[in-house]
Parts: C-alpha cells; sequence; structure tokens
C-alpha cells in the first residue's frame, strides 16, 4: 500500500501538469513547453512565501498559483499571440526560448544551487494500516482529484467554461457566436499554469528546487497527457496516475535506471496502438 501511494503521489503531480498541457492544447493546438518551467516558478514561488514571509503551506501554494497564473497569461500575450497564426513550429520553437528564458532568468537571479522546502512545509505523517507516508505525497494525490473535480465543474457549469469548451470544439462559429477567443484563451492559459504552480509546489516539498527541476516532470507530464488523450480532463488525471504507478512498478521490479525511460517507451507504444490515448479523444491525431 505504501509504494501504491507513493507512486500515485509521484502520478499526481504529472496529472496536475497533464492537465495544464491539456488545457491549453484544447483551445490553441499548442503543446506549450515552457509549462515546466512555470512549474518551477511556482516551487519558487511557494518557497519564498514561506522563507520570507512565513505563509503556511495552503497560504503558499494558493499565492504560487495566482503568481503563476499571471506568468502564463503574459507568457501566452508576449510569446505566442503574435504567432497565433504562423506555421506551428514558430510556436514551437517560441516555447523553447521562453523556457530558456526562464530556466537561465532564475539561475541569474536566484542562483544555480537546489534548495530545499523546511520539513515543516507539508510535514508529518499519515498512519496507512502497518504504513507511514509522507503528508506530502497525501497532499499530491488529494489535490489532483480535488482540481480535476473542480475543472470539470467550472467547465461544464461555468459561462467561462462552456466558451472554452465551444472554442475548442470549434473556433470559428464560437467566434460568430460572440465568444472572444483572446480571452478564452488567456483564460486556458491562466488556469493551465495555475495548476503548473499547485504541482511545483507538491513537487518541491516533495524533493528540492533548482532551475531546471521542472524539465523531467514536465516531459513525463507531457506524455501523460498523451497517454490518457490530451485534450480529456479525465484523461490526462488518468494517464498520470498510471504513468506514476507504471514507474514506481518498473523501479521496484525491474530496476530504477529503467524508470525515466518507461514513461517515453509507454509514450511510443500508446501512439502506435491508440493515437487518440486511453480516452480516444482522437485530439491531435493528426499531427501524431
Amino acid at each position: 500500500m505504501q509504494q501504491i501511494i507513493n507512486a500515485l503521489a509521484s502520478g499526481a503531480v504529472y496529472a496536475l501538469m497533464a492537465l495544464g498541457y491539456t488545457m491549453v492544447f484544447g483551445v490553441l493546438r499548442l503543446i506549450n513547453f515552457a509549462h515546466c518551467d512555470v512549474m518551477m516558478a511556482g516551487a519558487l514561488a511557494g518557497y519564498l512565501c514561506h522563507g520570507f514571509f512565513h505563509l503556511n503551506a495552503v497560504f503558499s501554494i494558493l499565492i504560487s498559483m495566482a503568481f503563476c497564473g499571471i506568468l502564463g497569461v503574459l507568457i501566452e500575450k508576449i510569446a505566442y499571440r503574435p504567432l497565433r497564426h504562423a506555421p506551428s513550429v514558430s510556436a514551437l520553437i517560441a516555447a523553447v526560448g521562453v523556457s530558456l528564458v526562464l530556466q537561465y532568468g532564475t539561475m541569474l537571479l536566484f542562483g544555480a544551487e537546489p534548495k530545499a522546502y523546511p520539513k515543516d512545509f507539508i510535514g508529518g505523517v499519515v498512519q496507512v494500516g502497518t504504513g507511514v507516508l509522507p503528508l506530502a505525497k497525501v497532499t499530491a494525490l488529494a489535490l489532483s482529484v480535488l482540481m480535476m473535480a473542480a475543472l470539470q465543474a467550472f467547465l461544464k457549469c461555468s459561462r467561462r467554461g462552456r466558451a472554452m469548451r465551444a472554442v475548442a470544439c470549434e473556433p470559428y462559429a464560437a467566434k460568430l457566436c460572440g465568444v472572444k477567443e483572446d480571452g478564452v484563451i488567456s483564460s486556458a492559459f491562466f488556469i493551465g499554469s495555475a495548476l503548473a504552480g499547485a504541482a511545483g509546489v507538491v513537487y518541491g516539498a516533495m524533493y528540492s528546487i533548482s532551475p531546471l527541476m521542472g524539465t523531467a516532470p514536465g516531459l513525463k507530464a507531457f506524455a501523460a497527457a498523451v497517454i490518457g488523450g490530451i485534450g480529456s480532463i479525465p484523461g490526462a488525471v488518468l494517464g498520470g496516475l498510471v504513468l506514476g504507478l507504471a514507474e514506481a512498478l518498473a523501479s521496484e521490479y525491474i530496476s530504477t535506471a529503467f524508470k525515466d525511460c518507461l514513461s517515453f517507451a509507454f509514450l511510443i507504444l500508446v501512439l502506435l496502438v491508440r493515437p487518440g490515448g486511453i480516452m480516444d479523444t482522437g485530439a491531435g491525431t493528426d499531427r501524431t
């Protein structure tokens, strides 16, 4: 049970980030590869909130989400919006450029050495039967489920959520019906980046913080989004949890060196067998 919860906690971080990939891809058909560095910025924001302002974990996560949401909107307005009608490779190059700016800008401002949250940030353990689970990992799992439920409710019940689904389905028809495309895209970036901020704080509490910390989990989260079915919110969460569980089992029964390789081997297998992902959304299969 302890090993399964540990695996699902890692998968929950992937799921939170995969939700961000899914939000942006749904309305813009763009893979935002700077998303992993927004996660890093969120982890650093939470660290500063706790270290300098002595805020608890809840307020640190909320402020980190707000900061990353604003950062995501700024990235969309500055880097992606001018290239919206350009060839897709231009936006891809812009995403790589934004990623490098965030990484090396952070190194310049805060240094390259790793930092760690204090043990009391999300400290403590939870007793489950005979096993003992770190509270940070239980928090990651609970946060992932909560965020998915809240996001589903937002998309189905709110006016802005319905507008986002309309743009994702038929952008031209949505525009004819009066939906403001720019506002919808900014909302998608805000929500997706805020989720990355929450993932960054939890991931930083489980491990450590560094300017390059988002690269590995960000790429795995992208793999999780595709495995689950990019464009599908339940698929993003399912893909993250499945990937986390598969990594843990591979590490336990095969080799820890094989763990990182498994994510992308699994991704290639899914693309070959079921390009629409587990949920078979069909989104993006023409670009596979």
